[in-house]
């Protein structure tokens, strides 16, 4: 299995600067700065220390899915073995052929679906993760801007040349590490991924509403469990 503290995806909240900027925009900027958003959740010690926890809690599970994995491996190694056999006849014979081709494809969607099933409460957990410091990714970007006097903060991917001074990556993990020194690994019950972004953005939302002038109070949001539909 790979190690869980390899960069991953983040569904990072949107940032208050906007992310399509014209070429005028950045010719304004006074200062201007490149870092990977990822890489420094990823490197964070919020991450580092729920990634051991998480390696930990669920070792059962991880021994479980690399054995069954190589296990189910072989399994599909052979069907492509007897794959190969039949492509190699002359003449071919279509029908046990496809079957073959068939037969193969079918092992492996079995195969990802078993593990997927197996690895499902430890996606869970690392999603949990990731969501919680998506939450303060935003907070720990513009302290960094600000300690660093960055008006504009680009993506690596977006930028043909720089200087390495420009990189401000390591400025992001560590307002990372001092906002959010630590985060749960303890999934909530009926927890979905994203689920703390985008409960996050909403509020924001509302917030802004409210600020308009004018505007009506949202209404609370209703208590008790809603009704299941099918």
């Amino acid at each position: 299995m790979k190690k869980l503290l390899a960069a991953s995806a983040l569904a990072i909240a949107a940032l208050s600067v906007s992310p399509i900027l014209s070429a005028p925009a950045v010719a304004q900027a006074k200062g201007v700065a490149v870092a990977d958003v990822r890489v420094a959740a990823a490197r964070s010690n919020a991450f580092r220390t729920a990634s051991q926890q998480i390696e930990t809690t669920y070792k059962a599970q991880i021994d479980q899915q690399q054995s069954r994995g190589q296990t189910l491996q072989a399994e599909i190694n052979v069907l492509i073995a007897k794959y190969n056999e039949e492509a190699r006849k002359t003449p071919q014979n279509q029908a046990a052929l496809q079957a073959a081709a068939k037969a193969v494809q079918d092992k492996r969607q079995a195969a990802q679906q078993e593990l997927g099933q197996i690895s499902a409460p430890i996606d869970l957990a690392i999603s949990y993760v990731e969501d919680q410091i998506s939450v303060r990714m935003n907070e720990a970007i513009k302290a960094a801007m600000t300690a660093r006097k960055v008006d504009l903060l680009l993506n690596p991917d977006a930028v043909l040349a720089r200087e390495n001074n420009v990189d401000i990556t390591e400025a992001v993990v560590a307002e990372i590490n001092r906002i959010l020194p630590s985060v749960s690994t303890a999934v909530p019950a009926g927890y979905q991924p994203g689920q703390l972004v985008q409960q996050r953005n909403q509020q924001l939302m509302d917030a802004a509403r409210s600020a308009q002038p004018g505007a009506t109070p949202a209404a609370p949001a209703p208590t008790g469990t809603a009704p299941t539909t099918r």
